[in-house]
């Protein structure tokens, strides 16, 4: 029976709903991240053009509505619905409500604390890349300010590969956490049968809540799923932040002692400026933990050697 797994990390919590060894459902929350569900108290500083309201820490918050008898400077309490995106873009922000509004908590899991399996390792790698390979063709995944796109590819007659690449393609989006709207390009067919099977495939893979349209004559059905957080491929992007933790979490597997990491230039940048992450890594493994850039590797190619 699947089960949740969460893995406390240096720098996020990563959660993983684990089918024997195979991660059906996966969702990373980052430390500096105040999560969705989260009740909070929070000073409201700006009503017109957008109404923004900052906490404690000084994170913003866009909120959707607010009483009409708040004004601008008052503090009230706030829950976070969907946590701040990574990236500069202002409506990126996170968004939040009155908590008197009642939007709900995050999913409540059962979880046991532990090691993630090693699918883990290909599921990172499927968030950088944006690439997602089955028997007979792959996924192309790539977010864009308006939806996450997913391109559908392969050898297969396009009747097989309509319906075989709508499952991946829905499989893929509960696995990497992918939500608000959602394209997915199918092969295009002419038989009606295969577009509805198609979207047969995505209604028995894909759990609700979900919207989704027919698949039309060229092969697209767009989905809108609730979007709690950054999915997995949009960490990603945040490319040095993203290796750096990955880094961390390798080493922490690492025999216990003092480490070097080695690592490109820009995900030791991200390390030197995190020295509480570097505290971590070093009382976990028990000795001095030393950062050297090498420029002659690529992102992903960090690694840990002893002292």
């Amino acid at each position: 029976m699947p089960e949740w797994i969460v893995e406390r990390g240096i720098g996020e919590t990563r959660y993983a709903l684990v089918d024997g060894e195979e991660i059906v459902e996966a969702q990373v929350e980052l430390e500096e991240i105040v999560p969705a569900g989260r009740v909070l108290e929070a000073k409201l500083t700006t009503l017109k053009p957008r109404t923004i309201a900052v906490d404690g820490t000084g994170n913003e918050y866009l909120l959707a509505k607010v009483p009409s008898n708040v004004t601008e400077g008052e503090t009230l309490q706030i829950q976070v619905i969907r946590s701040g995106i990574p990236g500069a873009e202002p409506w990126k922000r996170a968004l939040a409500r009155p908590a008197s509004d009642n939007p709900g908590k995050d999913i409540e899991k059962e979880t046991k604390h532990g090691s993630l399996p090693d699918s883990w390792n290909d599921l990172i790698e499927q968030a950088r890349s944006g690439i997602v390979r089955f028997e007979g063709g792959e996924l192309r995944i790539s977010p864009t300010p308006a939806m996450t796109l997913i391109d559908v590819d392969g050898y297969l007659g396009p009747a097989e590969l309509a319906v075989r690449g709508a499952a991946e393609a829905a499989k893929a989006i509960r696995r990497l956490d992918i939500g608000g709207p959602i394209g997915i390009d199918l092969p295009t067919s002419g038989s009606k049968a295969a577009r509805q099977d198609a979207a047969a495939a995505i209604d028995a893979v894909l759990p609700q809540p979900f919207e989704r349209t027919a698949v039309n004559g060229f092969g697209f059905v767009q989905i809108v799923r609730p979007r709690r957080r950054a999915s997995l491929i949009e960490l990603a992007q945040e490319r040095a932040p993203f290796e750096a933790r990955a880094l961390l979490r390798r080493a922490q597997s690492e025999q216990p002692g003092g480490k070097r990491l080695v690592a490109h230039p820009a995900v030791i940048a991200v390390l030197e400026a995190k020295p509480g992450w570097i505290e971590k890594l070093a009382r976990k493994l028990g000795g001095e933990i030393e950062l050297r850039p090498d420029a002659s590797l690529p992102m992903s190619g960090g690694y840990a050697t002893s002292l």
